[in-house]
């Protein structure tokens, strides 16, 4: 434990307090059988740290995977190689530890979200959905009902129908999904393309979540990417030059 609670108590702040906090301190006692009020800190309001990044990302992950009723490895290796790939092999097997016990939990999905909508910035909960989806899509395919949880949880944390399209869009190779991913459709004129992906491109630019940490920064690098690919396919179909 106290690797994970290094890393957890390090680089946390707001969502120590309300029912993010809650379900931590819960996972965190049956884990070290202790008291959860061990693992309760007083609610600092500032803005989002890694850690509550990171802790929002394990509630939330549970949500998408509980939701076709289904709990299958290859959404548990993602969640295991997200791990890896973002805090490294050393302290993964901690956070399998800890997420294992909040899949066992019930929780309001709901009030998570207004927590999180009220403490985390537009940029940061854009990422949130982006990498909602890249769970979703582990098993192979994107499965309706958990399109559907993600689709709930987008409009608690105030995510546009347009950015929630334009994000699941992301993980589709299609000439019509391209056009999603800019937020327009295929009338558009080839100005207007040029405009929309300027807009876009300050919306996801990866220095939006800097503060989030440079882990999380690549993972914005990656959505970024994917968005210029989506203006390089219409241009090159449209030969916009």
């Amino acid at each position: 434990m106290a690797g994970w609670q290094k890393w957890l108590w390090g680089s946390i702040g707001w969502s120590l307090g309300g029912p993010i906090g809650a379900i931590l301190a819960y996972s965190l006692a049956s884990m070290s059988d202790g008291n959860s009020q061990t693992y309760r800190q007083a609610y600092q309001n500032r803005a989002t740290q890694p850690g509550d990044f990171g802790a929002t990302l394990l509630i939330l992950f549970a949500a998408v995977m509980k939701a076709d009723g289904v709990q299958s490895k290859s959404e548990l290796d993602y969640v295991k190689k997200f791990f890896i790939a973002q805090f490294g092999t050393k302290h993964a097997h901690e956070r399998m530890q800890l997420f294992k016990e909040i899949l066992k939990q019930d929780y309001s999905t709901a009030q998570v979200c207004t927590q999180i909508k009220s403490n985390m910035d537009h940029a940061a909960r854009l990422q949130l959905m982006h990498i909602l989806f890249g769970l979703s899509q582990a098993d192979g395919h994107v499965h309706p009902d958990e399109v559907k949880v993600i689709g709930t949880i987008s409009r608690y944390l105030g995510i546009s129908q347009k950015d929630l399209d334009s994000i699941q869009a992301m993980f589709f190779k299609s000439t019509v999904a391209a056009y999603k991913v800019l937020e327009i459709d295929s009338e558009a004129s080839d100005d207007e393309v040029k405009k929309a992906y300027r807009k876009m491109a300050v919306k996801y630019h990866p220095d939006k979540v800097q503060h989030l940490g440079d882990d999380f920064q690549k993972m914005a690098e990656e959505k970024f990417k994917k968005l210029n690919d989506a203006y390089q396919q219409i241009k090159k179909e449209r030969e916009i030059k």
